[in-house]
């Protein structure tokens, strides 16, 4: 065996690298077992290729046949032109013969190719890992289930849904954010629609947290995703049959009712067919949903979202995956992270691993949602805008960075679920050991109401202030920056003589604290505080009196001007913090 290895290495040794790639390929074309090729010598060259530098014709033919079997694609040559062909379309590559790019052109089934500026750019840039993305995306729109005649109905059909979204689109509607592109994401009916071309798939952007105001405003969180979620429109098999249009389901001129929402033929008048396939909404990435949203999904299709890949978690945990470093796992019940904030402020936040864990909290990250009708998906939108919204600011309290010993945090909040839509944040008062709480309501992607709750706390002012903070940097740790700072202020005002001195222990901050907290059944919480305080230069007083926030929210913000003290507790609320709340419907005080 070993007069074996050395005749080999003598053999290869002075082969060239092209010579040895036309060995693995031979090798790889004639597997002993033909049902699929052998996996180790697929890996070996792929990691080859990737290394090899692209200098000639031979090598990018090589480079550009490994893409197109990646990819399930088919790949012939032609002289100095390829080949990657699927069912309904295909791409023609030109090389020059130093392994350069003359032209990319993408042809449909039954159309003339067209050219490809952004695949051509790609290659010669050699930037493959893109190409290759990008050719993934193309394929999946192609790659429709069933024999060649129902291939070619639902191509068809999702081209008709294509050019009926984009109609819809451009149906006039009132402006929400004064970014036109950010407006289209955010609000836009059916959010940036990328129509789909020959070498372009059918895309829908809906959705982007407002990152730009908090880079200019220099108020960054570690945890923040400038990330733009977007959905590709495909046609998926299904179990069973479904209509699908096989013409424009839309009046001509597209017209509006007077709810505002884009008016459809009757289902009596649309041309419809059975299909066993549906339209999918395919999301890039993947959106955690709780399970009262997914199964809103299927009351606004009436198709039902397949379960049998689903897995539930605690929606924490999955937010966390996206946040946390590759190859970290987080077994823990609790979600306990730190956040560090600018002025070398460090937040800590706690998310219970009990609370959130309840079924009703339960959450799964979906990646595709199965539709019929061109009408669903501006309601679909709107869904996944409000899930999203609610994943932004859960995800701003939760980064890569753990909380672990001897890591001293300036500011410790707890984060509650309080409904589907709703969550609490628990934290000391500044100067006091007394508790307060904020309520934060997500009605929906564009409406966040804020609600402080505590005993001492009389501003009217400050519900509507964070309200604004919130929806405007979409961030937990900046919002409770801003709002710790204010009662900062507020408490550090000279004492009135209608207002009850402060104890002397009340005033001992020193060293941390706990503070137990009774409800209604008996039960105790124990929470800790510790002092904290923002640097003077980060700070600074608007025009509102005791209000202090931070120089660049104040210059974002707009003034709110204060009234005269009323209570802010005119009714109980109901249906939340049931548990802090006392029979004469106020919030417990502190024992």
């Amino acid at each position: 065996m070993k007069s074996i290895i050395s005749e080999l290495h003598l053999k290869f040794a002075e082969k060239t690298w092209n010579e040895t790639f036309q060995l693995v390929r031979r090798c790889m074309d004639k597997p002993k077992d033909q049902s699929k090729p052998c996996g180790p010598l697929v890996r070996s060259l792929e990691r080859l290729q990737e290394v090899f530098n692209v200098s000639s014709m031979k090598t990018m033919r090589s480079r550009l046949e490994m893409i197109a079997k990646q990819q399930g694609m088919g790949f012939h040559i032609t002289e100095a032109t390829c080949y990657l062909t699927a069912d309904l379309f295909y791409m023609e590559v030109v090389l020059l013969p130093y392994g350069g790019v003359e032209e990319v052109k993408v042809a449909p089934h039954g159309g003339s190719p067209v050219p490809s500026e952004s695949f051509l750019q790609l290659l010669r840039s050699k930037d493959f890992a893109e190409f290759s993305m990008k050719l993934a995306g193309l394929f999946n729109q192609y790659n429709i289930p069933g024999d060649n005649e129902i291939k070619l109905k639902l191509f068809a059909s999702l081209h008709l849904l294509g050019k009926d979204l984009q109609q819809i689109s451009q149906l006039p509607r009132v402006p929400k954010d004064s970014e036109p592109e950010m407006d289209m994401i955010n609000n836009g009916r059916i959010g940036c629609l990328t129509a789909g071309k020959e070498d372009c798939p059918l895309m829908i952007q809906f959705y982007t947290p407002p990152t730009d105001e908090m880079k200019t405003s220099d108020i960054q969180i570690a945890a923040t995703e400038a990330l733009v979620q977007a959905a590709q429109v495909i046609v998926g098999v299904s179990d069973v049959t479904h209509k699908l249009q096989v013409a424009s389901v839309i009046p001509q001129p597209p017209q509006l009712d007077p709810q505002g929402h884009p008016v459809f033929l009757p289902s009596s008048e649309a041309p419809c067919e059975m299909f066993p396939a549906c339209f999918l909404l395919k999301l890039q990435p993947p959106v955690p949903m709780m399970l009262c949203f997914v199964n809103k999904l299927s009351q606004i299709t009436d198709v039902a979202i397949p379960d049998v890949d689903l897995q539930w978690a605690a929606l924490p945990k999955l937010l966390m995956r996206r946040s946390n470093l590759p190859g970290e796992t987080f077994d823990e019940q609790d979600t306990i992270s730190t956040v560090p904030l600018p002025g070398g402020v460090i937040h800590s936040y706690v998310l219970p691993g009990e609370a959130w864990e309840l079924s009703a909290q339960r959450a799964t990250a979906v990646d595709s949602i199965p539709f019929t009708h061109p009408a669903h998906v501006p309601a679909l939108l709107e869904l996944l805008r409000h899930q999203c919204a609610i994943n932004t600011l859960l995800r701003s309290c939760i980064t890569s960075q753990r909380d672990r010993a001897g890591f001293v945090c300036d500011l410790h909040f707890e984060v509650l679920p309080e409904s589907d839509t709703s969550f609490s944040v628990t934290f000391h008062q500044p100067h006091t050991d007394l508790l307060a709480v904020l309520l934060v309501n997500v009605c929906d992607s564009n409406q966040i109401t804020c609600t402080l709750f505590g005993s001492g706390i009389k501003d009217p002012s400050i519900d509507e202030y964070v309200s604004t903070v919130m929806k405007r940097f979409m961030s937990v740790p900046v919002t409770m920056t801003t709002l710790y700072s204010k009662l900062e202020e507020i408490t550090s005002t000279p004492i009135s003589p209608s207002r009850p001195a402060t104890t002397e222990a009340e005033n001992d901050h020193s060293a941390p604290s706990s503070t137990t907290v009774t409800d209604t059944n008996g039960a105790s919480t124990t929470a800790f505080s510790q002092s904290a305080s923002v640097p003077e230069e980060s700070v600074c007083v608007s025009a509102s009196p005791g209000c202090v926030v931070s120089d660049a929210i104040c210059e974002l913000l707009p003034e709110i001007n204060t009234s005269p003290a009323v209570d802010p507790y005119p009714f109980s609320p109901v249906g939340v913090f049931s548990h802090w709340m006392t029979n004469g419907g106020q919030l417990s005080e502190p024992i």
